[in-house]
């Protein structure tokens, strides 16, 4: 049987037997399965799980196969083993101080259950802020609709401009149009900056247009004819959009990079700065909410900037951080209601984070309800994440998966106190977010309950791996278990939990069966958090990288070791890219937008740090982000 064959097998099983449970009585469908991870070019990695049944009632284990693309066979993986030699130190002695966080405490704790803003603040100043925008709107939607008769670039620029000060979800019936007339355009006679604003405006918004048109631009040496250090911008982050076998994108990426690190130091201020943020972050990965302020005010020094965008910008923004704070009071409301930190100070304290982090899933005023859940059910998995990682024994895990798999607070007797305390947390806070779901979206909790029942499994077997001392003999055997401990399969489902009638049942269906643009996106999370944390994770007791997997496979020190995650990651992304653009794709973009933010975010969230556990490293920018207004002067 080959890959591809299998793979239309399994999702055909899936598509039959992942029925949502209707109520407390339904029995187990039977085997859905998880897509793990495409560990490298040509191979594929299949997860096959069960569906977790009614209360009370235990998951079978989970199965793991391999299925390799280019051999056409299934291989089974290693069983994880180890050498006494390079067994842990007891894990008792390890854990004796259990319920001391080594983390840093929140930054944050309540500031914004009592902040409140200058624009809350006065009734009278939020009325003219809302009729201000709204008079500014029209205005703007009239500026959009005259700007048909524009040259290409103009129209190219004014729809890049809305979408980097955040604007564009006002206008997205306007940008839809403009960008259907935009695809059939012949651009065969534009100057290389305009063709690669074109092609990259294109391909972020799903359109499938071909790299040919960057032939004319390059010579035999690989270089490209771009006349000013705008036109290197833009086609470096056009080609950041590249997929598999597009060369020319390849040659135009070494190509531009190498320009831009050189002339970057010569060029005026703002576009230096410009050019050394998508060095770091190219424009396609970047997460727009988290730079609007500044693309506010770098749009502000423009020459031809239009005043009408420019104060509709700032006083969208000002609204929408309105919104965010409100959203934050019941953030950190709910979870100092919980009540984690009197009991289970060894936990990470970062509610703000969480919501910080799920903001750049979605910003947008009307995705509040989504916002709200998605931030939750991350603020859960952190803790799930340091229960297993610095708090339980592996006994206590091995108990505690069990309970979970379950799904019913009757049989905990055996579980210490504290994870006892933490079993119902979980319980209530899903219960909580069911409550908030209308009558017929309720099925969407079946599989948000199926990724956390998958996330503990994986993070069990890790505590496993942890206390054996056990190094994964490859990167694919370790991306099996590692691509869904990173939890994105589960944070990809609950990105739709909350989103309106987009959302169908064929959605969940379809998440459910990790597609293989979810796997790249747990890919690149896992490969991105094990280049930033290693060394800082090398001082404990923790579970092996798959950086120490690499080294181990391929037999190199740890700096080629690095390279290679990093061209890992790399080649990830380009898989990313085509599913993007993939037209068998059937699912709506407003879906397949949320997973391409969450892998947004996780770049920006671990580009120099983690950022997360090392909370200090975003305090400025979300301080930035939920605090601090634009000025209307």
């Amino acid at each position: 049987m080959t890959g591809s064959t299998m793979n239309m097998k399994l999702a055909a099983q899936c598509s039959r037997g992942c029925r949502p449970a209707v109520g407390p009585s339904a029995g187990a469908p039977p085997p859905v399965v998880m897509a793990g991870a495409v560990a490298s070019p040509g191979k594929q990695m299949l997860l096959v799980r069960q569906h977790p049944p009614g209360p009370g009632r235990h998951l079978p284990s989970l199965g793991l196969s391999w299925t390799s693309r280019a051999a056409g066979v299934v291989v089974a993986s290693a069983t994880a083993t180890a050498a006494t030699s390079s067994r842990q130190p007891k894990e008792e002695d390890r854990r004796a101080s259990r319920n001391i966080s080594g983390f840093q405490p929140s930054i944050w704790g309540d500031f914004f259950l009592t902040y409140s803003s200058p624009l809350a603040s006065s009734s009278a100043q939020k009325a003219w802020t809302v009729h201000r925008a709204e008079q500014l709107k029209e205005e703007v939607a009239k500026l959009i609709a005259a700007s048909s008769a524009s040259s290409l670039y103009n129209r190219i620029h004014l729809i890049h401009v809305l979408e980097r000060l955040c604007l564009d979800h006002l206008f997205e019936d306007e940008i839809s149009d403009m960008l259907t007339q935009i695809s059939n355009v012949d651009v065969s006679g534009c100057d290389l900056q305009t063709v690669a604003m074109w092609f990259y405006l294109l391909r972020k918004h799903g359109y499938k247009v071909s790299s040919d048109v960057f032939g004319r631009f390059r010579d035999e040496q690989g270089s490209f004819a771009a006349n000013n250090p705008r036109g290197l911008l833009n086609l470096y982050n056009a080609a950041c959009l590249r997929t598999h076998g597009e060369i020319i994108l390849d040659e135009a990426i070494s190509f531009t990079t190498k320009c831009l690190k050189s002339i970057a130091p010569y060029m005026e201020t703002s576009l230096a700065s410009e050019i050394k943020r998508a060095l770091e972050i190219p424009v396609p990965r970047s997460v727009r909410i988290y730079e609007a302020k500044t693309h506010i005010a770098e749009y502000g020094k423009e020459t031809e900037a239009n005043e009408l965008v420019l104060e509709l910008a700032k006083l969208n923004y000002n609204l929408v951080q309105l919104q965010h704070q409100e959203e934050l009071k019941i953030i950190t409301r709910w979870w100092n209601d919980l009540e984690l930190q009197s009991r289970l100070s060894f936990a990470r304290d970062r509610v703000v984070e969480c919501y910080f982090w799920m903001v750049g899933v979605y910003f947008e005023p009307s995705y509040s309800r989504a916002r709200i859940i998605l931030s939750k059910v991350l603020a859960i998995v952190s803790l799930l994440d340091d229960t297993y990682d610095v708090y339980g024994t592996s006994q206590e895990c091995e108990l505690f998966t069990k309970c979970i798999e379950s799904w019913d607070p009757a049989v905990t007797e055996d579980l210490p106190e504290n994870m006892k305390f933490i079993l119902g947390k979980i319980l209530d806070t899903c219960q909580s977010i069911e409550d908030e779901l209308a009558l017929e979206e309720k099925y969407r909790m079946h599989y948000l309950k199926i990724f956390i029942v998958d996330l503990v499994r994986a993070y069990n077997k890790e505590v496993k791996w942890r206390e054996q001392g056990y190094v994964p003999a490859t990167i694919e055997e370790h991306l099996q278990v590692s691509a869904r401990s990173g939890a994105c399969h589960l944070l990809s489902c609950t990105s739709f939990v909350g989103m309106g009638d987009v959302a169908a049942q064929e959605a969940f269906e379809w998440v459910c069966s990790v597609p293989k643009i979810v796997q790249a996106l747990c890919i690149i999370l896992r490969l991105s958090d094990d280049l930033k944390s290693y060394e800082r994770e090398k001082m404990t007791s923790h579970v092996a990288s798959t950086i120490e997997s690499c080294m181990k496979e391929h037999q190199v020190p740890l700096e080629v070791a690095r390279v290679k995650i990093q061209e890992m990651i790399d080649e990830t992304w380009k898989d990313f890219n085509e599913e993007w653009l993939n037209m068998n794709n059937h699912q709506p973009t407003e879906l397949l937008e949320r997973i391409f933010n969450l892998t947004r975010t996780m770049v920006y969230m671990y580009q120099q740090d983690d950022a997360y556990t090392n909370c200090h490293v975003i305090k400025d920018t979300i301080n930035s982000l939920f605090v601090e207004p634009v000025s209307i002067a």
